[in-house]
């Protein structure tokens, strides 16, 4: 009799496999939506004595202009402060960003200060590649760390110099809108293949007849369709829902440091028998001392070598691995040699110089 649970898993294997794919989403995006970086100057004040000293002089003009700004007029050779440290500000503008939408901003040190722990970030403006002002940054500098010392040691955790101002930054500028008044559109694949561009291209036919043509394997030209002229948005949306299997290259890919070994589904290796063993040699040293008897009269105390050598060398027999083979079947092939993940490394770089694997091998 065969049980209720073996009966399903018998028909859940006899079953086709469903093929599942990616969004389109998640594979290609449309010209011009994409993060834009912005880069800004400013000054990080109320730290407790780690600023930058003396030496370091723009801090010093910075604090004087931002002074003389809020109307207090001041001589730059009576400032000696240990308290305000120079920074660079970095954040990420994102696509359609609003007015009034905050974003997260990156604050590094450049000058000597030894810990921005506890500063907070003046009124920083933060401008695009065309120079111009897209937010203004400003708040509490947050390092999750520390750093404290004296003349003799320093304890230091994490990286003091750098912290984040989450949500620090307003946006003060939009970007244009890259898909208004557009009657086609540009979708870009993250990684370019004939195969992949051709099946996305299908995919949107089948969904909207006609839409989509081919130009080059990066990208598919996309005419709106009549139907969704004064509705770009919701028409993106349908779009990016589709789902297309993406077609990727054979590629093996090692990492000598870890140890690390990735293969994908399409490897393929040529009939070859691989043999993999290893040779020991242990050298043990275990000197003796040698002392003259009691009360002797003559000789003298001395070390006497000791040398223990083992040689063993490892036996194993030839693996066959057979044309065509395909991700699994070189695992399992391979396993039988009883290697491990830094073995299989000579023996992929192996079998690829003897050109058996028919795929890209790629060493980090």
């Amino acid at each position: 009799m065969i049980s209720k649970s073996c009966l399903a898993l018998l028909i859940l294997l006899l079953l086709p496999q469903i093929v599942l794919g990616a969004r389109i989403k998640d594979i290609a995006a449309f010209d011009g939506v994409r993060q834009n970086q912005l880069i800004g100057y400013g000054l990080v004040v109320g730290l407790n004595g780690t600023g930058d000293s003396d030496q370091t002089k723009f801090p010093v003009q910075s604090l004087v202009g931002a002074l003389e700004r809020l109307g207090i007029t001041v001589n730059r050779a009576d400032i000696t402060v240990k308290n305000v440290a120079a920074v660079m500000v970095t954040a990420q503008l994102p696509p359609f960003a609003k007015q009034g939408n905050k974003l997260d901003v990156l604050v590094s040190s450049m000058g000597d200060a030894k810990s921005l722990a506890g500063g907070t970030l003046m009124m920083a403006p933060l401008k695009g590649a065309d120079n111009q002002v897209y937010a203004v940054a400003q708040g509490p500098v947050l390092t999750n760390s520390f750093s404290y010392g004296g003349q003799a040691t320093t304890a230091v955790k994490n990286h003091p110099t750098a912290g984040t101002v989450p949500e620090g930054a307003l946006v003060e500028r939009e970007l244009p809108n890259v898909l208004a008044n557009r009657p086609v559109l540009k979708l870009n694949l993250h990684q370019s293949d004939f195969t992949t561009a051709a099946r996305v291209a299908a995919a949107i036919n089948g969904r909207f007849q006609g839409s989509a043509s081919l130009t080059d394997p990066g990208s598919v030209q996309i005419s709106i369709p009549g139907d969704y002229q004064n509705r770009v948005v919701e028409f993106v949306a349908d779009l990016e829902r589709l789902e297309v299997n993406p077609d990727v290259m054979a590629k093996v890919v090692m990492n000598e440091r870890t140890g690390t070994i990735v293969m994908g589904e399409n490897v393929r290796i040529s009939t070859v028998a691989v043999s993999h063993g290893n040779l020991t040699v242990v050298v043990k040293e275990t000197p003796k001392v040698s002392q003259p008897a009691p009360f002797a009269r003559t000789g003298t105390t001395t070390v006497v070598p000791r040398t223990d050598l083992k040689i063993a060398e490892e036996k194993v027999n030839l693996s066959l691995v057979r044309e065509g083979a395909n991700l699994g079947e070189v695992v399992r092939g391979l396993n039988t040699l009883g290697v491990t993940p830094r073995d299989l490394l000579g023996i992929m770089q192996a079998i690829k110089a003897a050109g058996a694997l028919n795929a890209e091998l790629s060493v980090m």
